[in-house]
């Protein structure tokens, strides 16, 4: 799935202006005649094979370990992927009604709601917060979080992403205030060129980019482990929610997906091989990536909604989100139960 590069940016380093996304909210449901929208008036069960599910993905993670498993076959549904590079132009996606889907961190799915995209969080997922992390290059003269004081940091990819988190919440343990230190943002890739070539100082990052950089020599001067909540989110368009056969093969789709994580768990090598063979790293890159995500795929409980909620608060609070989020409103806990 492609967007325009430089509208893509413009909204990377805006501070989600709930006008970007407020009227650009995408279909409003299943089209007039649909056998889905047939079926939601009728009460008739839908037709799955007559839907087609496009399924949002940061550089195939999901998709990629779905492959490997193989929970996929036999699906009664049409599924298409649409991988991003970052949270930000995956939710712009979704918002423009082009992508049914998204998988993120946290704060995404958050900031995106802040800024009034019609979405739902409909499943979520816990991993270890040291999947992401603030770096600065090897042999910076950069030691603590404190020494980042009248110096320029990186942010991937966009304001209220998981990593811009991260850099607020190392700052304020450190004592340092947001202003006292310049605050950029770049999608993964470019700052990836733009940190192993010297010219980034600080970079506060995740994933596949993080263990690329680190792997290379980078030190980590802070991850998120006691900071970050370490929940990723799935999260559904109130459009495909609201469209019957989309929303029975997405409550599939969710199993599926669910099954995947407990065969990548139980089978890391092998899912490493498939893993470095898919997506084109390095192998020692793309260990150390497995050996950092190993999610199960969760309900939404009373904790995980106070834990999102926290995280909302926190950055309301700093003023990086226009509006207060209510996290019981923005999940929809009927569609995923783990078998």
């Amino acid at each position: 799935m492609n967007s325009d590069p430089d509208r893509v940016r413009r909204r990377l380093l805006a501070l989600l202006p709930a006008a970007a996304w407020l009227g650009a909210c995408g279909k409003a449901g299943a089209p007039a005649g649909s056998s889905a929208g047939a079926a939601a008036v009728s009460g008739a069960a839908p037709d799955l094979s007559k839907v087609k599910l496009v399924l949002g993905d940061q550089v195939n993670l999901l998709r990629t370990k779905a492959e490997a498993a193989g929970v996929l076959q036999g699906a009664p549904y049409q599924i298409e992927w649409a991988s991003f590079q970052g949270a930000a132009p995956l939710f712009e996606a979704v918002v423009s009604g082009d992508v049914d889907t998204a998988m993120s961190a946290d704060t995404p799915a958050l900031a995106a709601a802040a800024g009034g995209a019609r979405v739902k969080v409909v499943a979520a997922s816990v991993s270890s917060p040291a999947g992401v992390a603030i770096l600065v290059p090897p042999g910076s003269a950069i030691k603590t979080v404190a020494d980042l004081k009248g110096r320029s940091v990186i942010v991937s990819s966009a304001r209220g992403s998981v990593a811009h988190y991260l850099l607020f919440g190392a700052l304020r343990e450190a004592g340092l205030k947001p202003d006292e230190v310049s605050t950029g943002f770049m999608l993964p890739s470019d700052a990836a060129v733009a940190f192993s070539s010297g010219k980034i100082e600080a970079w506060a990052t995740f994933g596949t980019y993080q263990a690329s950089a680190e792997i290379r020599g980078a030190r980590v001067l802070r991850d998120g482990v006691g900071i970050n909540s370490g929940i990723g989110v799935i999260a559904a368009s109130d459009a495909a929610l609201a469209d019957a056969g989309k929303r029975a093969a997405l409550a599939d789709v969710l199993q599926r997906l669910a099954r995947s994580n407990v065969w990548a768990n139980a089978h890391p090598e092998e899912y490493t091989r498939v893993f470095q063979r898919i997506t084109g790293l390095p192998p020692d890159v793309a260990k150390l990536v497995v050996s950092r995500d190993r999610p199960q795929l969760r309900a939404l409980d009373p904790l995980i909604v106070s834990q999102l909620q926290q995280v909302a608060d926190t950055f309301f609070e700093a003023k990086l989100f226009p509006r207060r989020v209510d996290a019981s409103r923005l999940v929809d806990t009927t569609l995923f139960r783990p078998v």
